[in-house]
C-alpha cells in the first residue's frame, strides 16, 4: 500500500506542478475543470447513486455549471481593476456560508440527519456546494495579477496548498504519536485533537515563511497570520466533512482512481474546504 502511495505521488505531484506553472488560464481552467468532474462522479458514489447514467447525469451537470460560469465570467473579466467578479464573489461567500453549515452537520453528527440523510437532491446539492466553488476559488487566485506577474496566482495556489499538506503531516504524524482525544470520533475516530494541534503548528512555519516571502506590511500581519489559520483549521473541516458523508453509505474510499490513495475526493477533500474559504478571505482582506 505505501508502495503504491509512493509511486501514484511521484507521478501526480509533477503533473500537478506542470499545470499551476505552465498550462494557459484556459488551458488551467479545463484541467482543473477535469478534476472536479472526476469528483463530482465521486460524490455520486456518496449519493447512493449506482447506474452509471446518473452518476455520468451528476458528473456533466456540475461540469455544466462550472461552464456556465466560466461564460459568464470571462478569464479577463475574473479580475478587473483589482476587484472580483462580482458572480464570482456571490459564489465564494455562499460556499463560505456552506462550511459553516457543514460544521454545525458535523458537530450535530449523528443528530439531526434526517433531512439529508435518505435525501439524494440534499446530497447531491452538499456536492454542488463544495466542488463548484472549489472550481471557482482555485480559478480565481491563478489569474490574480496574471498580466504583471503570470506567476503570482500559481504562488497563491501554492501557497494553499503547501499550509494544507503541512497541517495534514503535522496533524499525521503528531496524532500517531500523542493523540489521545478524539476529534469527532462519529464522524473520523483516527482524527484527535492533539493532531489538529500539531497540523496548526506545522502549518505555521508555511504561514511565516510566506509572510517573509510576500514582505508583508506590518499592518497586514494579522490578517494574514488569521486567513491562514482560518485555512487551516477550515481544511480539517473538508477532512470531516467527506468522513461525514462516506460513513452515512458505508464506504471507506470514495473511489479507486488512485492506486493507494482511494479516490480523487479522498486526495482533495481538505482542499474543497481551504481554496473557497482562503479564496473569499484574500478578496476580503487582502486586495
Amino acid at each position: 500500500m505505501l508502495k503504491q502511495r509512493i509511486i501514484t505521488a511521484l507521478i501526480l505531484a509533477p503533473l500537478a506542478l506542470v499545470a499551476i506553472l505552465f498550462l494557459p488560464q484556459m488551458g488551467f481552467q479545463l484541467t482543473i475543470g477535469a478534476i472536479v468532474g472526476l469528483g463530482a462522479w465521486e460524490w455520486a458514489n456518496l449519493m447512493g447513486l449506482q447506474s452509471r447514467i446518473q452518476k455520468a447525469f451528476y458528473t456533466l451537470l456540475t461540469l455544466g455549471i462550472c461552464g456556465v460560469l466560466a461564460y459568464l465570467v470571462p478569464i479577463a473579466l475574473i479580475w478587473k481593476q483589482g476587484a472580483i467578479a462580482p458572480l464570482y464573489f456571490w459564489v465564494l461567500a455562499v460556499a463560505t456560508l456552506w462550511w459553516a453549515i457543514s460544521l454545525l452537520m458535523i458537530l450535530a453528527y449523528p443528530k439531526y440527519t434526517a433531512f439529508w440523510r435518505n435525501g439524494r437532491l440534499m446530497r447531491g446539492l452538499f456536492g454542488l456546494l463544495t466542488l463548484v466553488p472549489t472550481w471557482v476559488a482555485i480559478v480565481v487566485l491563478r489569474g490574480r495579477l496574471y498580466d504583471i506577474d503570470d506567476l503570482y496566482g500559481a504562488s497563491l495556489i501554492f501557497y494553499v496548498l503547501g499550509i494544507v499538506w503541512a497541517a495534514d503531516i503535522g496533524a499525521f504524524f503528531v496524532g500517531i504519536k500523542f493523540g489521545r482525544h478524539k476529534l469527532r470520533p462519529n464522524v473520523s475516530p483516527g482524527k484527535t485533537l492533539e493532531g489538529l494541534f500539531g497540523g496548526i503548528a506545522a502549518s505555521s512555519a508555511i504561514i511565516g515563511f510566506a509572510a517573509l516571502h510576500y514582505q508583508v506590511n506590518e499592518t497586514m500581519i494579522w490578517h494574514h497570520l488569521l486567513i491562514g489559520g482560518i485555512t487551516v483549521g477550515v481544511s480539517a473541516l473538508g477532512d470531516l466533512n467527506e468522513s461525514m458523508f462516506k460513513r452515512c453509505v458505508g464506504c471507506k474510499d470514495s473511489g479507486t482512481l488512485l492506486p493507494g490513495h482511494g479516490g480523487i475526493l479522498d486526495r482533495i477533500d481538505s482542499l474543497t474546504a481551504a481554496f473557497p474559504v482562503f479564496t473569499f478571505c484574500y478578496v476580503l482582506w487582502m486586495t
